[in-house]
Order: C-alpha cells, then sequence, then structure tokens
C-alpha cells in the first residue's frame, strides 16, 4: 500500500479520537489540535519530498506519472480530511464545549463591554506589531512566511476609485485566540479584521479573508561537501522559511477574486488550494488545554518509582539486576533522569558518554552533562543537529556543552544517530572500573517522556557496557564495526540480523518447533522486512504487528498474509517503543530499541537494539504484546484492503478493555523487576 496515504490513515484515526464523544473534552479539542500539527508536517516533509522529485524532471515517465497520481490521491484524501476536521469543530467539540462554558466566539458574537475591552488591546498589544503590505507597481507582493496566519484585504481609495490588495500578517507573538474573560475565546484574526479601519484610514474595507501557507521545511546539507556541518545547516535554517509552497488553506467564504491573487502570486496549483470553513490553524486549540478544568481532561496520573529503586542505592541495585522500566507509567525523573544526576555528583564516576536526538528547552539531562563536566569528569555528547525541525534547539545544546568542557560529536557524515544511549564508567570499591548503560527507545526529553509511552533498560551487564564502549567509539571515531554482543546496530548489520530471525522462526515452523513473530513499531514501511514477513505468513508462522503509524504490508489476503495481524492502539499517550519479540522455539529472543522499519532507519541511521535476556521482563514484554492484540482489547484493526476498523465494544456492546488505563492501573505490569 502506499506510504502517504498508509500515514494520512493514521492522522484520521488521530481525528477519531477528537470525533469519540466518550473521550474528555479538552482532550478532544487537543486531539483536533495533534491532527492540524501532524497535517502540517506532513506537508512540509512528506508532499514537499514528492514535489521535489517531480520537479527533478521525472515527470514524463512511468515514475513521473506513479508521482502525479499519488499526489493527486493525496490531495483528494486531505481534502476530505481537513473537512471532517473542520466539521467536527464546528457541529460537535465547540458546541460541547459552549455547553461547558467554553466559548469560542467571532466578533459579531462579543457583547458591547467585550468588544471596548477588545478595542483597548488591540491599541495596547496588537497595532503596534502590525505591518499592512500593500501589493502595487512600487509593492511587490509580500513574502508569506510558512505556517504564518495571514489576512487577505481589498481597500478602496473613495476618492480615486482605486482599489488595492493588501496583506497583514498575524504577528506569531499573539496567542491563537485571545482571551475574554477567562473562558470566553476570540481568534485573532478576528480582533484585526475589526480595526482594519484604523490600519487604512481614510479608505474602505471591501473584504478581508484570512490564509495561511505551508512551505517546503526540508533542509539539504551536502555533508560531503561542507566544512563546517553546524554553520551550513544554520545558514539553511535561515532559508527553510523561504522553501516553495505545499498548500495554501483559505476560508471557504473566500472570493474568487482574491483566491485568484493569492494563487498567482503564490504560485498555488489547484490540488494545492484548500477551501476549509473557519476559523483557520486549529493547532491552537492546545492553548485550551492551560484551562483548570480537570473535570474536561484525562485524570491526573502519577507516575511510579520502581520499587527495586526505592529499596536501594541506584548503582547497586543496577549492578544485581538489569532494570526494564516503562514511560510514562514509571517515572522518567526517578530513573532516567535520576541516573545521569548522580552520575554527575558521584565521585566515583570517571565518565559519561550520551546521545542526545530531542531534548526538551530546560532539559536536566543537558544540565547533568555540564555538572559532570565542570566537575572534571571526562564527558562525550553525540548531539545530533540534523533532528528534523530540532536542528536550532540542537545546536545551542551542543554550544551550551562545548562552553562548559563537554566533547561534543555532531552525529556521522551521511547518517543520522538516532539511538538513545547512555554510558556511565564508575571506579568501584575494589577499584575496578564498571560500566553502568541505559538502552532506550525514547529520546531523553523530560517533557515528551510524560505523554510518549517508551522503555528503558539499565544494565551493568560487562556484555551491554563493552557494546556501547564499542559502539560509541565507533561513532566518535572511525570504524566499520557491525557485530556485538547484545546490540543490533544500524545501519550495518541490523536489517540482515532481522531477516535472519524472520527466517529462523520460518526454519522453526517448517521443523515443528514453536514459532511466532510479534513486533510492536511506530511505521512499517520497509520492502525487504515486508516481504520477509510474507514469506513467513506463507509458511504459516503466525505474525502480529503493533503499528501505530503508516503501515504499508496488507494483512489477511489469501495465500500471502493469512496469519498476519496488525493492530494500531492511540490514546492518552503516544506508543514510541519499538519491541521485537521472536518465538525462537519456545525461549523467545526479545528486543527493544530505536529503529522503525522504516529504509532510513535500517539504511540511513544508526539505531540500537538491545536484547532483553532476564526471564521476567522478557514474559512482561510479551504480555504487554499479547495484551495489545487481544480481540478483547479496544484497537483499530487494518483489513486487507487497507481500511482501518475501530473496534470499542464487544458484540454485546460492552466496552473493550483499554490498554494504556489497564497499565495506569495495574502496578504488577509496571514492577515485575521489584
Amino acid at each position: 500500500m502506499d506510504r502517504e496515504v498508509g500515514w494520512l490513515r493514521f492522522n484520521q484515526r488521530v481525528l477519531e479520537l477528537a470525533e469519540d464523544t466518550a473521550i474528555p473534552l479538552l482532550e478532544r479539542a487537543m486531539f483536533l489540535s495533534i491532527f492540524s500539527s501532524n497535517l502540517d508536517e506532513f506537508f512540509m516533509v512528506r508532499v514537499a519530498g514528492l514535489k521535489r522529485r517531480l520537479a527533478t524532471g521525472v515527470a514524463v515517465s512511468s515514475r513521473g506519472r506513479r508521482l502525479r497520481k499519488q499526489m493527486e490521491n493525496i490531495s483528494e484524501i486531505t481534502h476530505d480530511l481537513m473537512l471532517r476536521h473542520a466539521d467536527c469543530f464546528q457541529k460537535s467539540v465547540a458546541p460541547a464545549l459552549a455547553d461547558a462554558g467554553i466559548r469560542i466566539v467571532r466578533w459579531a458574537d462579543l457583547t458591547e463591554s467585550e468588544a471596548q475591552r477588545m478595542h483597548r488591546f488591540f491599541r495596547r498589544a496588537i497595532y503596534p506589531v502590525l505591518t499592512p503590505f500593500a501589493v502595487d507597481p512600487a509593492h511587490p507582493f509580500p513574502y508569506i512566511s510558512g505556517r504564518s496566519l495571514n489576512l487577505a484585504v481589498t481597500v478602496r481609495d473613495p476618492h480615486t476609485g482605486r482599489r488595492v490588495f493588501t496583506r497583514i500578517k498575524v504577528p506569531s507573538v499573539l496567542p491563537r485566540f485571545i482571551e475574554l474573560d477567562g473562558e470566553r475565546f476570540v481568534p485573532v484574526e478576528d480582533v484585526i479584521s475589526a480595526h482594519l479601519p484604523q490600519l487604512f484610514e481614510g479608505m474602505e474595507i471591501q473584504e478581508h479573508h484570512a490564509f495561511r501557507v505551508t512551505r517546503n521545511s526540508d533542509l539539504e546539507v551536502d555533508e560531503d561537501e561542507t566544512d563546517d556541518l553546524v554553520q551550513s545547516l544554520e545558514n539553511e535554517l535561515l532559508r527553510r522559511r523561504f522553501g516553495p509552497l505545499v498548500r495554501l488553506e483559505v476560508e471557504e467564504t473566500i472570493s474568487d477574486a482574491i483566491l485568484e491573487i493569492l494563487c498567482e502570486e503564490l504560485g498555488a496549483e489547484e490540488e494545492e488550494i484548500y477551501r476549509v470553513p473557519g476559523p483557520l490553524d486549529l493547532a491552537g486549540l492546545a492553548q485550551l488545554s492551560g484551562l483548570d478544568r480537570p473535570e474536561l481532561k484525562y485524570p491526573p496520573m502519577v507516575a511510579v518509582e520502581p520499587r527495586a529503586l526505592a529499596q536501594g542505592d541506584f548503582f547497586e541495585t543496577v549492578r544485581e539486576r538489569e532494570l526494564l522500566v516503562q514511560h510514562p507509567y514509571e517515572s522518567f525523573a526517578t530513573t532516567t533522569e535520576r541516573f545521569l544526576a548522580l552520575a554527575a555528583v558521584d565521585p566515583k564516576v570517571v565518565a559519561i558518554k550520551q546521545t542526545l536526538y530531542r531534548t526538551s528547552g530546560d532539559s536536566p539531562i543537558v544540565d547533568a552533562l555540564i555538572e559532570a563536566a565542570e566537575a572534571g569528569k571526562e564527558v562525550v555528547a553525540l548531539v545530533e543537529i540534523k533532528a528534523r525541525f530540532d536542528e536550532r534547539n540542537n545546536i545551542r545544546w551542543a554550544r551550551k556543552l562545548e562552553e562548559a568542557g563537554c566533547h561534543v560529536v555532531y552525529g556521522m557524515v551521511g547518517l543520522k544517530t538516532h539511538c538513545k544511549l547512555s554510558l556511565v564508567v564508575r571506579r568501584e570499591e575494589d577499584g575496578t572500573l564498571r560500566r553502568y548503560c541505559h538502552v532506550g527507545t525514547g529520546n531523553y526529553n523530560p517533557k515528551t517522556a510524560r505523554i510518549y509511552e517508551d522503555f528503558g533498560l539499565f544494565s551493568a551487564d560487562p556484555e551491554v557496557g563493552e557494546d556501547l564502549s564499542d559502539l560509541f567509539n565507533h561513532l566518535t571515531g572511525f570504524s566499520r564495526k557491525k557485530h556485538y554482543r547484545r546490540l543490533l546496530v544500524a545501519p550495518h548489520a541490523l536489517r540482515e540480523a532481522l531477516m535472519r530471525q524472520i527466517q529462523h522462526e520460518i526454519n522453526n515452523h517448517a521443523q515443528g518447533l514453536p514459532a511466532r513473530i510479534r513486533i510492536k513499531t511506530n511505521s512499517l514501511v520497509d520492502e525487504d522486512i515486508i516481504d520477509a514477513l510474507y514469506t513467513a505468513s506463507r509458511a504459516g508462522v503466525p505474525v502480529d504487528l503493533w503499528v501505530r503509524g503508516s503501515c504499508v504490508l496488507r494483512p489477511g489476503v489469501e495465500g500471502l498474509s493469512e496469519t498476519i495481524r496488525v493492530r494500531s492502539i492511540l490514546g492518552r499517550f503516544l506508543e514510541h517503543s519499538r519491541v521485537f519479540v521472536f518465538e525462537n522455539g519456545g525461549e523467545p529472543q526479545v528486543w527493544i530499541g530505536s529503529a522503525d522499519l522504516m529504509p532510513r532507519n535500517l539504511d540511513r541511521r544508526v539505531e540500537a537494539l538491545v536484547r532483553v535476556t532476564d526471564p521476567g521482563q522478557r514474559i512482561r514484554l510479551a504480555g504487554l504484546m499479547e495484551l495489545a492484540m487481544a480481540d478483547s482489547t479496544s484497537s483499530w484493526r487494518l483489513d486487507s484492503d487497507g481500511s482501518w476498523t475501530r473496534a470499542t465494544h464487544d458484540g454485546e456492546g460492552i466496552p473493550l478493555l483499554d490498554l494504556q488505563s489497564t497499565l495506569r492501573g495495574d502496578r504488577h505490569l509496571r514492577v515485575v523487576d521489584a
């Protein structure tokens, strides 16, 4: 199936959460916001990439014709989804918010006192930062930056009859919705529109309409040619906002005349134009999450501390037994953050090595690394400055780390370093050096760790320590190391190792031994892996796939994939971990790590999976897979025709089990290591 359509169907599942009236109201508004933000990034990267490929001259080939057909298909699906998204807001979420006393009102609905308050707010906080740009022979059409909200205004001089088109950018420093009285809000463009006579004094305002542009925001840096990757990336970041247009959003009330001007000046083609009911840019609904209305949100959840850590010294605990933690059910602060904070101040720790792909703006992880360096410890930080949309943030952190005396490495030429690794070297009481390791499935980001589901394994196993030392030396030095003890590492060995594991299950099934494949991943689009899974299915091996996002494999096709089941679970937390369980004749091989099943992860990134060896932890992970795939668990199920069907109730109307709620409430699942 088509990868881009698969991703759009994932975002459709996000939209279905917004449409679900059983979900708390402010969470539904947040899912509308997430849908908008997701779609922005999809256009900025995926659609932009397709357009760039078309522009390379393949348009007349069969490949080019396929690309054009793919673009038309994307446009058709996206138009439908955007209208459905607007409809969900207008007819379901907004009325429900109003019933709860939270109103997003248009200017015409303001009371006289509210209008007066907005007049004063406009003069004080909006007017000083507005700049109208007229278009005439002396003033060319202004540049419209990506993801900015704008007003297209036509004004007329009553003395000369001359008409002028004008553009006003809504400043990004302003909130998307202006607060009126705590739980009443008005779109910022309505406030600006109501005061257009003050911006065009003495002129007649003939019409005004909101519009929004999405642009290609992918960065292109030739790492083989540049002498300074950081400087080259910074230059590209300056150009990012000037990328080619990939989408033009307009209010459905826009006049043909104004739309024609926008299309001509912006170079928008018909399939790139999206007419939707206002207000545009509903990503701004995230603003409502700050309201103090706990009854309209998910119930609060306090992450637990693993019992094993509450009973003794962190390093002693990990030295005695490996610890598997699952966030956000188990606390990121008392596990991963604590691990690095303790390492920073422990006088026995002599070195820390760390990968950073995405981290938060006020990162305690980075603070710990800086503290360790200032204390004289050897600190190596591999900061991936090519992490999409976090480039600027990561460059800033990298420079801060360098200033503190850390050794900073900026990834590897031609590859993104996506693996999640920490290595702490500690001198023990007997004088020997011992390595304490963390291998994770998610970023070292305290903010996303509260809403992203991820696993982390803490280990003092010498084999894992040797592996991490070897891998860090590979990342900071120059080598072609492929084989490790408990790690599988991309791009040199992970793909072939997974293919071997799949073939091993096929061989075991042929010999009458227990055989089964269970995989949890964010995306499944790699053709070689999919073909191998089809081969396993044709051989009779049961295959269970838990895929959050895009999946191009077709399950349940006769003679091809009859033994394959695909599930997707979306909810309060973003399912982000990657888990691989191979039955291995009754002695399951279980892996967790950073790699999705995509060509970029297997071939163009440094990824790492670690083999889980503790029997209890393997049972825990296999049990999680079993729970997710059970017919009694609420999920979306992928059909052979590519459609996803949501199952929330059984045949008698009884609600199915909610996996995330079950994990929140089941302490046994989270402290099996204790």
